[in-house]
């Protein structure tokens, strides 16, 4: 059994993602067999003293059967509609289902706000804080009745990861309806299934694909960024099949087991490089680069070759390299209309009210090219 495989099977605090086709159909909408069957898996966890987040998708395939909607619909206000009928489903099986163990479920519904500005990202960690020391289960899921630009594209995932940095998860479970990475389509029987990541270069070149029922926003695309986003941040992760959700809770022997880096970023680290929300762009040279990257150096106005986007002192801008890639992101030190006539010159030639680092090392986060 691998380091990684252990150290979920023995973390005391847990995040466990499960996605819309774990528990809806499109003609039936929630599926209370299934839910049940994953609660046990849960609660059996629970039961041997570990503190449990269930960020879970659903409320809008639960709610297409009462509105008698055959499939997702793809418009936004009747998505919407759907999310307000669904949610209160959800909502009431899963405070039924781990109401048969003496569990009470706390709902928390969060917006991309409350993980990427730090004063609701505070105080969501407080909130689940005093749930789990409460002895609650809290049940996460996007407030998609209110939402726009969340419902879209592999979002619960991300939030998975982003809820098991806030909460200092020892670990996070993804559970799908495919039991693991597979190096192809799944469905293809010459692909194969990879039992573990060590790193990225286990996963360089691999295809993988949206999901194909039709309910959820998601796919193995999205699980992928998101186990890649924790494991980096220093959080094991296992991705598995709901279907196993006991096996995968009790011994995570099973589906793809992806290695956390040696060091767990910090709250603030963590939000500057996978939860602040950039608002602009810095295209860096190849001396910058390696600055930035390899020797962790402030970035300078010298390196910075251009700008794009509309940004303040103190928002978040992407920093990258001539081909595109995004290698960093940090705290800018000037606004967007003022970086245009100091770029590519160096300190020496700058007035001295703008003589400072345009994003300092102690704001900036190297990320994987």
């Amino acid at each position: 059994m691998s380091v990684t495989r252990k150290a979920v099977a023995g973390a005391e605090r847990l995040v466990v993602k499960v996605g819309s086709s774990a528990l809806t159909t499109a003609g039936s909408g929630l599926d209370v067999e299934r839910l049940n069957a994953l609660v046990d898996a849960l609660a059996a966890r629970i039961a041997q003293g570990s503190q449990l987040v269930l960020v879970s998708s659903g409320a809008i395939g639960a709610g297409l059967a009462p509105l008698a909607l055959g499939k997702r619909p793809k418009d936004l206000a009747t998505q919407q509609a759907a999310a307000s009928v669904g949610q209160l489903q959800l909502a009431h099986a899963y405070a039924e289902s781990f109401g048969r163990y003496a569990l009470t479920v706390g709902q928390v519904l969060l917006t991309s706000d409350d993980v990427v500005r730090r004063s609701h990202y505070r105080n969501a960690q407080r909130t689940f804080s005093r749930l789990l020391a409460l002895g609650a289960v809290p049940v996460v899921n996007e407030n998609d009745t209110v939402a726009t630009e969340e419902i879209r594209f592999g979002d619960n995932d991300r939030l998975a990861a982003l809820v098991a940095h806030l909460i200092g998860a020892d670990a996070l479970v993804l559970l799908s309806d495919v039991d693991g990475l597979y190096d192809g389509d799944p469905r293809d029987g010459a692909t194969r299934k990879i039992a573990e990541v060590a790193d990225d270069s286990d996963v360089e070149g691999i295809t993988v694909g949206m999901s194909s029922s039709g309910l959820g926003t998601g796919g193995m695309v999205s699980k992928l960024a998101a186990a890649r986003t924790a494991a980096a941040a220093g959080i094991p992760v296992l991705l598995a099949a709901a279907s196993e959700a006991s096996r995968a809770l009790s011994t995570a022997e099973v589906g793809t087991a992806f290695a956390a880096a040696d060091s767990r970023l910090s709250a603030r680290r963590f939000w500057l490089g996978y939860a602040a929300g950039p608002t602009g762009r810095l295209q860096l040279d190849d001396g910058a680069v390696a600055a930035v990257v390899r020797r962790r150096r402030s970035l300078l106005a010298a390196g910075i070759t251009g700008v794009s986007g509309d940004f303040q002192a103190g928002d978040v801008v992407e920093l990258v390299d001539p081909a595109q890639r995004v290698v960093a992101r940090g705290v800018v030190a000037f606004d967007a209309t003022e970086l245009p006539e100091l770029i590519g010159r160096s300190s020496h030639e700058l007035p001295a009210e703008q003589r400072r680092e345009v994003v300092h090392a102690d704001d900036l986060v190297p990320l994987r090219p």
